[in-house]
């Protein structure tokens, strides 16, 4: 059964919500004061407004009633994020989905102009579908890449920016409009190499999408959190966000290095690139800001079986992340976390075998198990490849 997705302030609740009949819950993000706060899932009743009032506060998370008190506490009216002091570009790496980028474009063109540039890398198109959209938008810049691999496209834009920062989005997301000026507002300890953002999902109409938030999809909660190596294993720098949400220092390359060509799509690894820069930065010993004002709002994949692919991708990329770790820069940590990774895996496919409440499918556990098992031989097979 196909759930809303609603985009709320507490303290200005529309009147009534008029949502189609095929909903009976809604996943709402509880803004306060303008600001993303919280979310709660609710089910859907009355239009009185005062009965979703006590709705939404009786399912909003512990983060919510934080911020709400904050708010209630302070005398100061809270303002939008400043403009950037540091210079901006965002990067949108894409290959072949143009309506999936046409609204990523919009919600782009919709942000605060802050004399931001805006790229689209097109990234070995198989039809000209990308330079003619982005041909529409005088304020976008084209750049064909014609090596296949988000990785490479990410490198890409990394080398046609002249900004100090770069952000990026994927051409299936939607930043809000205050994204951009959120993210770059985290950059002014020179520590901080990367800023990454919550990411909602856009819609939840399928069984798949639905399954993929209740795993956690990309968010990472509504408080801010600053990543260090004191305080975050390398090895886990994943948890700090995605690169669907992310912008980086522009000097990245010349302290930790580029993006890995041999991770994330257009690959045998599928994806850790962005979980692979991350793991870097923190080694090096910078910081990464993980700030949920930065919003961005993402499609989620529709179909199961496309849902059983991105997974099994992750499960092959974090053992591909842990694999370079240990044979390349020799961390034997990387060991110890593939092993735990190993045991919690086993664990879930036999809750998973026994269909204990709250399992994952079994097929979906399977492949889990089976992707973290290729992860090693798909890097060294990736490597080998781009040397």
């Amino acid at each position: 059964m196909a759930i809303a997705v609603l985009d709320l302030d507490i303290d200005r609740l529309p009147p009534a919500l008029n949502l189609a009949a095929k909903y009976e819950r809604a996943l709402v993000l509880l803004r306060v004061a303008g600001r993303p706060a919280g979310q709660a899932l609710i089910s859907l009743g009355t239009d009185d407004p005062d009965d979703l009032q006590k709705r939404l506060l009786r399912a909003a998370d512990s983060a919510f009633w934080e911020a709400w008190l904050r708010d209630r506490l302070r005398v100061a009216v809270p303002q939008d994020p400043p403009p950037p002091s540091l210079t901006t570009t965002v990067a949108v790496c894409t290959r072949d989905r143009t309506e999936d980028l046409e609204r990523c474009i919009a919600a782009l063109l919709a942000m605060p102009d802050d004399g931001q540039e805006i790229i689209i890398v097109d990234n070995a198109p198989a039809t000209q579908g990308t330079r003619e959209l982005v041909a529409r938008f005088p304020r976008l810049r084209y750049v064909l890449e014609e090596r296949p691999g988000l990785d490479v496209a990410r490198n890409r834009a990394l080398r046609e920016a002249r900004t100090d920062i770069v952000a990026f989005t994927d051409d299936d997301a939607a930043p809000d409009p205050l994204w951009l000026r959120a993210l770059a507002g985290n950059f002014a300890d020179p520590l901080v190499l990367a800023a990454t953002g919550s990411t909602m999902p856009m819609e939840l109409e399928s069984d798949a999408q639905i399954a993929f938030q209740s795993y956690g999809g990309f968010l990472r909660g509504f408080k801010r959190i600053v990543y260090d190596p004191f305080s975050q294993s390398p090895l886990l720098g994943w948890h700090a966000g995605a690169g669907v949400n992310m912008a980086l220092r522009r000097s990245v390359v010349d302290l930790v290095g580029s993006f890995d060509e041999a991770l994330d799509a257009g690959t045998a690894t599928q994806a850790g690139g962005d979980s692979d820069m991350f793991r870097r930065i923190l080694a090096a010993g910078y910081r990464i800001v993980y700030d949920p004002e930065a919003l961005n709002w993402h499609r989620h994949r529709r179909s199961q079986a496309e849902l059983t692919r991105q997974l099994y991708g992750y499960e092959v990329a974090g053992s591909a992340v842990l694999c370079k770790a240990l044979l390349y820069e020799r961390d034997l940590s990387s060991l110890t976390e593939f092993l735990r990774w190993l045991r919690r895996e086993l664990g879930g496919f036999a809750r998973a075998a026994l269909r204990r409440p709250g399992a994952a499918p079994l097929p979906l556990a399977a492949s889990r198990l089976r992707g973290g098992a290729a992860g090693p031989g798909a890097y060294i097979t990736a490597r080998r490849g781009r040397a």
